[in-house]
């Protein structure tokens, strides 16, 4: 049911079966490690690229979801997922693996909300079994495409994030009882401007501020609706900026509610300069952290609003300002 004009109400019973999450050695130091299903200590991952790295990521995280519910890959009706690198080839790829149905999406950051919210869209109104929806990064591959390869040893000023390694998959369905999609509300494209592809939290921080008050004002609610309401990646700088946005609209963000996924996944001695970042970011954080928590009882409703930077080499090159995208998905148990 629409609600608003840019968010949805899920009155079908919309059900996470299983998830799952995978990540790399930096982000198995980390204080989430324990919430974590697979935690590889090589980044290259017995590949002999990056990119292929992050691919096996994706299908172990997806195969790992599938086996947790309990049924085959055959049984996948449709495979929801995206990816930050060109031609989003991590999850293609994946997909030739699986051999699910398969619907490719590009919208950076964001991708795992994105991604879950069309899986409930499509769900909500048809007779569907099974969608499994996923996302992922790694640390090189990103930095070798949007910024500088690693070995280059680049220095990155403080407002630079770092983009997680990992990948994190979810299966929905309606013959569960379990955590469940209760909302989403789909961002709209927000521009100020920003042009610094090392300050990604300034850039994605209005498209934030801009989709968690159209969420709370299309469904009549509160921040304190929820237990927790947590950003993707906008990193130490982006999450106060979206703070302040929301304090001018009137809107009062509680510091014990509101946070973000790149704050969480790093350590303080971790040196990540402003916080994690990638479409792993708020994969690994929801589909292991946050949805761990409810499992265990301690918080019942969450609101997650993945965020991203739609930039590109090219685009860059040419000069153009970062159009920023925030996708909130509800998730109550």
């Amino acid at each position: 049911m629409v609600k608003g004009n840019q968010s949805f109400i899920f009155n079908a019973g919309i059900f996470i079966l299983s998830t799952s999450t995978v990540v790399g050695p930096f982000e198995g130091k980390g204080p989430l490690s324990g919430d974590f299903d697979i935690i590889h200590d090589d980044i290259w991952m017995n590949q002999d690229s990056f990119e292929k790295a992050e691919k096996i990521m994706l299908e172990e995280a997806a195969l790992r979801t599938i086996e947790k519910a309990g049924i085959k890959k055959e049984e996948i009706n449709l495979f929801i997922s995206g990816d930050l690198l060109s031609q989003i080839i991590s999850s293609n790829f994946a997909a030739r693996t699986i051999g699910s149905p398969y619907i490719g999406i590009y919208s950076a950051c964001s991708g795992s909300m994105e991604s879950l919210l069309l899986a409930a869209l499509i769900m909500e109104g048809n007779d569907i079994p099974y969608i499994l929806t996923g996302t992922s990064s790694h640390n090189a591959s990103a930095e070798k495409q949007f910024r500088y390869p690693t070995e280059y040893g680049s220095q990155k000023p403080p407002t630079a994030q770092w983009t997680v390694t990992g990948a994190g998959t979810c299966l929905l369905t309606k013959m569960f009882q379990g955590p469940k999609i209760t909302s989403a509300t789909i961002g709209k494209i927000v521009d100020m401007g920003v042009c610094d592809p090392f300050n990604m939290g300034s850039a994605m921080a209005p498209a934030a501020a801009d989709t968690l008050y159209t969420h709370f004002q299309d469904l009549g609610i509160t921040p304190d609706y929820y237990d927790i309401i947590a950003t993707g990646d906008l990193g130490n700088v982006g999450h106060k900026i979206c703070k302040d946005l929301l304090k001018d609209k009137g809107l009062e963000m509680p510091d014990n509610i509101f946070t973000d996924c790149g704050m969480l996944i790093y350590g303080d001695n971790q040196n990540v300069q402003a916080g994690g970042s990638g479409c792993a970011c708020s994969a690994v954080v929801t589909f292991g952290h946050f949805l761990n928590r409810m499992n265990r009882k301690e918080i019942k409703r969450i609101l997650v609003v993945a965020t991203g930077a739609l930039h590109s080499p090219l685009s860059y090159q040419q000069k153009e300002s970062i159009p920023g995208i925030a996708h909130g998905v509800a998730i109550e148990m």
